[in-house]
């Protein structure tokens, strides 16, 4: 693998039960554990999934024309089991208008194959949860 392949965010706790991921670029988000009106890591995990098919449905939508409405809704079910805790059931649904005229029918009509083609090959995130991978984990000391 190229060095350019790497992504990687920190996670850093700010207080009982807030965390915020950094990425490389200097971005942050915000999370918690549920107890505030912060996004927990399984609703990023769901926005995740969600916006990474939006982006890939965005790029070849727009080309024609600009949505009038755009919104992604990732639902799935948070249960536990002799395997652990796990989403299951996951589900994507897009609901996309585009403008009357000529433009926008040709956005209507690729549509549904954007939404294919992302969940079939674009989406790094989909593409991840459905294929497997394995997670390591390490415990690093700080220097003290």
């Amino acid at each position: 693998m190229t060095d350019n392949s790497l992504r990687s965010v920190t996670v850093e706790r700010t207080g009982p039960g807030q965390f915020t991921a950094t990425n490389a670029r200097g971005g942050t988000v915000t999370f918690s554990t549920g107890s505030d009106d912060g996004f927990t890591p399984v609703e990023l995990f769901l926005a995740a999934i969600g916006g990474c098919s939006a982006a890939d449905v965005d790029v070849a939508t727009t080309r024609h024309a600009e949505a009038t409405e755009f919104s992604v809704t990732v639902t799935g079910h948070k249960i536990e089991d002799e395997q652990g805790n796990r989403m299951t059931d996951l589900d994507v649904t897009f609901s996309v208008a585009f403008p009357d005229g000529e433009s926008g029918d040709r956005a209507r009509t690729i549509l549904p194959r954007a939404v294919k083609t992302s969940h079939d090959r674009l989406c790094t995130v989909s593409r991840t949860v459905e294929a497997g991978t394995p997670v390591t984990t390490t415990v690093a000391t700080p220097d003290q």
